[in-house]
């Protein structure tokens, strides 16, 4: 999978981008994440990217004119082997990010990421992008950390890219439910024991403990998982 992220402050990539499974994701050659400064196509000498709202109001909106060159000569470049990326606009209004749509976007073969800024992007921009998605109901300063998760949330679900195939075959909101209770060394820390079925080796007995542990807990901590999935 190719990555491509458009955003005003690259640097804030570097260290996601060089550590853990990103990192070896990219070594593997499984995901290539490529980061472009915005104002690399902006035209004026001040690198201009954005400018105030009209009709007044408070804050800058990011212009227009460098995210749609950006996107045209990413989409030209002769060495852009992978055609039609899907181009993604990180933004408060957008799609709310969860793990359905997760495994949809790890299925492209190229994503354009576009990190918002200040008080927003031109209206403009949003006929740019393919889709528009949120990481949450709450508003960040930035697009730049949406775009972290989201390419964190992909890149793993690459085949390859974790160490173990059954890795993600198991986790939270897999299947509608929250993980099972995990434990490792010591078998016994201050007075508590880790459960003794996890110690039996009777792998389908540790089994029905993990359902019935992972409908216990969603029941308890996210009950609105459960309706949704008997929906």
């Amino acid at each position: 999978m190719v990555i491509d992220v458009l955003t005003l402050f690259p640097k804030m990539f570097d260290a996601i981008l060089s550590e853990s499974i990103l990192k070896r994701a990219q070594g593997k050659g499984k995901a290539e994440i490529r980061v472009h400064n915005l104002r690399d196509w902006t035209s004026d000498a001040h690198r201009t990217a954005d400018d105030k709202p009209f009709g007044g109001g408070a804050g800058m909106v990011m212009k227009i004119e460098p995210v749609y060159k950006a996107l045209e000569q990413l989409r030209k470049n002769p060495k852009s082997e992978i055609r039609n990326p899907k181009v993604v606009l990180l933004t408060p209004q957008g799609k709310k990010l969860d793990q359905k749509l997760v495994k949809n976007l790890a299925k492209e073969k190229r994503l354009i990421l576009i990190c918002g800024h200040y008080e927003g992007v031109d209206e403009r921009v949003r006929e740019l992008a393919d889709v528009e998605i949120s990481i949450g109901d709450y508003i960040l300063t930035c697009g730049e950390i949406p775009a972290m998760v989201l390419i964190d949330s992909v890149v793993r679900l690459i085949p390859g890219v974790l160490g173990h195939a059954e890795s993600t075959k198991f986790e939270s909101f897999e299947g509608g439910m929250l993980e099972y209770p995990q434990y490792t060394r010591p078998a016994e820390f201050n007075g508590t024991k880790v459960p003794e079925v996890l110690l039996s080796g009777d792998h389908k007995r540790i089994e029905g403990w993990r359902k019935s542990e992972a409908v216990v807990r969603t029941m308890k901590r996210r009950p609105d998982l459960i309706k949704r999935k008997g929906r």
